[in-house]
């Protein structure tokens, strides 16, 4: 419970860039400054524009070093706040800041910037103005930023989840038991078992890759292969898979677990054992993996079934983001698995 409530508040805290560093610091001035030069720049006036530059980065860099000031003193309770709220507060601190600064320039400089016919409040709402466009653009970079991380974040622990869940203990202790028995009934059998067993855990140290729709499939048979020798006739294979297959790239050892969880939570279950059906659909959008398996529902495996299976779903996610899909369903005793992958991928042409 505690480990759900700790991933939960994970999830709410919004991850806050740390600009309490001088390298940070130096960075906000940078941006600061070049903010200054726009505005000072931007706007026609007959005054000099050296000396709006002066004043305008004047204004700009007490506004940007005050409200990381209070943005430091304020950062452990801010972290803690829900993203609306934070967003709020954040654009408040701002606004406060410019409020001040603009409150100083005005008793200090205010017989000039009077002499241009400009007036206090139009010369306060017209800062406020460019803080709010600053501070909504500040905002979503920071949202791309904290995104991607994330993104970042999650893929490490999706690959490490997939390359944790091939490299099982009883997977590879009953594919090493079975190439030990073939060594005594047919040695080459044996050795294209341990040739097999090579290539699926070379594949699993490099399950954050991307490899071909061919050579996925044949890692699934050489998989189906080392668990039909285990099982011998309590599984049947039926492969309805096209002579031609489409160019297609996707995450390696994707399909391969799938027909992981039929053998483990279909075939072992079932003491007759039984039939796995795989099935492959080529439409011009899209190519459609349906796999099919025994399932005892009084076994209690759907749940081991969904934790493989939302492993899967954050891989496809990452690779393909909503284009992508896999469901699964249980009818009459059967568990089915369709899997959706897009031919038009992203970052391809054509």
């Amino acid at each position: 419970m505690a480990a759900a409530n700790a991933a939960k508040n994970a999830r709410r805290q919004f991850p806050l860039p740390d600009v309490c560093h001088s390298r940070m610091v130096l960075r906000v001035l940078v941006l600061a400054q070049a903010l200054a030069i726009i505005l000072a720049f931007a706007p026609p006036g007959t005054d000099s524009v050296w000396l709006r530059l002066g004043m305008i980065s004047l204004g700009v860099h007490w506004v940007a070093l005050l409200s990381c000031f209070v943005y430091c003193k304020l950062r452990n309770w801010l972290s803690q706040q829900a993203p609306l709220r934070l967003a709020c507060y954040c654009l408040t601190i701002l606004f406060s800041m410019t409020l001040i600064v603009s409150a100083f320039a005005w008793l200090w400089f205010g017989q000039e910037l009077s002499a241009t016919g400009l007036k206090l409040w139009p010369f306060v709402l017209s800062n406020l103005m460019v803080s709010l466009i600053v501070g909504l653009i500040v905002m979503q970079l920071g949202i791309m930023h904290a995104e991607r991380n994330q993104q970042l974040a999650a893929q490490s622990r999706a690959e490490l989840g997939a390359l944790q869940a091939r490299i099982q203990p009883h997977f590879l202790f009953n594919s090493l038991n079975t190439a030990a028995e073939l060594t005594q009934q047919d040695s080459q059998a044996a050795e294209q078992a341990l040739l097999n067993l090579a290539d699926l855990f070379r594949a699993a140290m490099h399950a954050g890759e991307q490899i071909s729709l061919t050579e996925e499939l044949t890692l699934a048979r050489q998989y189906l292969t080392l668990e039909q020798w285990r099982l011998g006739e309590r599984m049947q294979q039926n492969w309805q898979i096209p002579a031609q297959l489409p160019k297609l790239q996707l995450p390696a050892l994707t399909i391969q677990p799938l027909l992981e969880n039929a053998v483990r939570h279909g075939i072992e279950n079932c003491p007759r054992g039984g039939a796995i059906d795989i099935e492959l659909i080529d439409s011009s959008q899209s190519v459609t993996l349906l796999i099919s398996n025994p399932f005892l529902p009084s076994q209690g495996n759907s749940r081991s079934n969904g934790v493989a299976l939302a492993n899967i779903r954050q891989r496809l996610q990452l690779y393909f983001g909503d284009s992508a899909s896999l469901h699964r369903s249980i009818v009459d005793s059967t568990f089915r698995v369709k899997l959706v992958l897009p031919k038009h991928q992203p970052g391809q042409n054509g």
